[in-house]
């Protein structure tokens, strides 16, 4: 791996230098950002003479005098009250992306010196019961962070807590035993067969337990023997679960997602370690006994009557809830897997339930400085009409059916666009183009925010969509096939035009860009990183001719920028979990 240092670190080590040389005692900031008056703009000038109680603008002028110029620099001016305008120099920006073009896997982004581990809980499916839309976002962002962290050189660790624990399972599991062979063994099953078993058993167990208080009274039973691990029970549950996670693969596999087997632990694997966390939150003196239940306590959430608002840990009747299988995952991640960061990417509605179980967690010593919690609270999908996204007959929408009609409607804009496919490369391309539109809408959006689900501009080939993205990859790779025998090749004594610069800058941002997406749990700030190289791209091959350049040189150069675009576009899409089709 070659490790290349971004021309913005560069400047900005020159800059420090220089204020340091001007002002040895103090420790500024030079607040380095782009601009569109020159490829830099620095203003911590302004802030250290206010501290110096000196005129900001002789100020700069006397940094300017210590700035080393010439090989990264080209030039520095003073402009408005002390504001630095910053050129590059276009060797040194054909230089810096050449060293990252040797480096065709990871681009010259180097690891980061301080990498732990992150256990991220995404994509949390429940056993018995059909994945709809609801369960898109924590899919899909889970996945995409996870891509991003484990990029800057992160440890990660998935862990998909299934709903496969509770009451409603007795009733299941004794419907099965009094109709047997109602489930066909998981593999026999695809997973629209899974989830058709899986259905009718659910449908027909519900109109039994409704309908007679017999059977009602012996599936309670059956959660007791559940709960103590009778042997007949558990093989039973093992069953559902077996033909749920059929059904799981099936639509992650839709979702161009990998699930792994040893990932999925569900809320059963807490469930003997759940009352030991209730003894330790009590010898601690962290949970407290009320009115028969464990429950803690926090002094700023409180109900609508200005009464404390508890964290159940253990109920009055001894059963536990998700607080408690919650609290001992923690302890599992932290104690057993050595987590330095626990990462959960759940709907925004539980951020209060978060909030306690972290608190009660930091309150007990699980969780401090040396390791982290974040809830990633994500919004909802909308529909067009702004609310939650439903079908006509206002039911929840379906997750497969969603997936499919995206592909439907992709293969429709592949098979326009398409000139040499046939009809097998329309599908396989219509399924990436598809499932990589509906993941970046998601990814595209700010998390904590909600969206509207609308396929006509999800797939279009205008605007902030992934397809735009995906074809400015192909047409990259057609540009390369064209050029024959003229291979990439930088020169970084050639002049660069307005537009290749600005490329140029771009590209070199993209690590940057990627540690700081991944620092903030921000994939939106690498899809707004995307969207703006794949328009800097159209800007650039608008205006420089490629395989028509004045020269061989100046051709193989502007092919050795379309090339270094087409790598970073697929690099960072890949990390988005978005495919990056060679033809469309």
């Amino acid at each position: 791996m070659t490790s290349v240092t971004s021309l913005t670190a560069q400047v900005q080590q020159r800059l420090a230098n220089a204020l340091t040389a001007t002002r040895p005692e103090a420790d500024a900031d030079p607040l380095l950002r782009r601009s569109d008056r020159a490829d830099f703009q620095a203003n911590g000038i302004l802030a250290l003479a206010k501290k110096a109680k000196s005129n900001p603008r002789d100020l700069a002028t006397e940094v300017v005098g210590n700035i080393v110029t010439g090989d990264v620099i080209k030039d520095v001016e003073v402009s408005g009250p002390g504001f630095l305008n910053i050129t590059v120099a276009d060797r040194a920006i054909t230089e810096n992306l050449a060293a990252r073009h040797a480096d065709s896997d990871r681009l010259g982004v180097p690891l980061k010196d301080d990498a732990g581990i992150t256990v991220v809980d995404y994509a949390q499916p429940n056993v018995a019961k059909e994945m709809h839309v609801g369960h898109l976002r924590s899919a899909v962002i889970g996945d995409a962070l996870r891509g991003m962290l484990d990029f800057t050189g992160e440890q990660t660790i998935g862990r998909h807590h299934i709903g496969d624990w509770g009451t409603q399972f007795g009733m299941l599991i004794q419907y099965l035993f009094e109709h047997p062979g109602e489930l066909a063994p998981p593999e026999d099953v695809d997973g629209e067969q899974a989830m058709s078993n899986l259905n009718r058993v659910y449908k027909a167990s519900r109109a039994f337990f409704d309908a007679d208080d017999e059977f009602k009274e012996r599936a309670r039973k059956r959660v007791v023997a559940l709960q103590s691990g009778d042997k007949e029970t558990l093989q039973l549950w093992q069953q559902f679960v077996d033909e749920s996670k059929v059904y799981f693969y099936s639509v992650f596999e839709k979702l161009d997602m990998e699930v792994r087997d040893e990932e999925i632990v569900g809320e059963s694997a807490y469930n003997e370690g759940m009352p030991e966390t209730a003894r330790l939150l009590e010898e601690m003196g962290v949970a407290v006994r009320s009115e028969g239940a464990l429950v803690v306590f926090f002094d700023d959430i409180r109900g609508k009557d200005d009464q404390p608002v508890p964290l159940i840990v253990q109920k009055a009747d001894g059963g536990f809830g998700y607080a408690a299988s919650d609290l001992t995952a923690i302890r599992n991640r932290v104690v057993d897997l050595h987590a330095t960061t626990l990462l959960y990417v759940v709907d925004v509605r539980q951020s209060l339930h978060f909030k306690m179980v972290f608190e009660t967690a930091r309150r007990a010593g699980w969780l401090g400085d040396d390791v982290t919690a974040h809830n990633m609270g994500y919004g909802t999908v909308l529909g067009a009409d702004g609310k939650p996204f439903k079908t006509r007959e206002g039911e929840t929408v379906r997750l497969e059916d969603l997936l499919d009609e995206a592909v439907q409607r992709a293969a429709e804009v592949v098979r326009e666009k398409a000139q040499d496919l046939t009809e097998d490369e329309i599908q396989e391309r219509a399924a990436q183009v598809g499932i990589g539109a509906v993941k970046y809408a998601d990814l595209s959006t700010s998390p904590n925010r909600d969206y509207k689900f609308d396929l006509d501009q999800m797939v279009s080939l205008n605007g902030d969509t992934s397809v735009y993205l995906q074809y400015a990859y192909a047409r990259i790779q057609s540009i390369l096939r064209k050029a024959g025998e003229t291979k990439p090749a930088a020169h970084p004594e050639l002049g660069l035009h307005a537009a290749e610069r600005a490329l140029g800058l771009h590209l070199d941002a993209f690590g940057d860009t990627v540690f700081e997406a991944a620092a903030e749990y921000a994939p939106h700030k690498l899809a707004a990183y995307l969207y703006q190289l794949a328009s800097l791209y159209t800007s650039f091959y608008d205006k420089c001719p490629v395989l028509k350049a004045d020269t061989s040189e100046q051709v193989e150069n502007r092919l050795f920028l379309c090339d270094l675009t087409a790598r970073t576009l697929h690099r960072g899409m890949a990390l988005l979990g978005i495919r990056t089709p060679e033809r469309l």
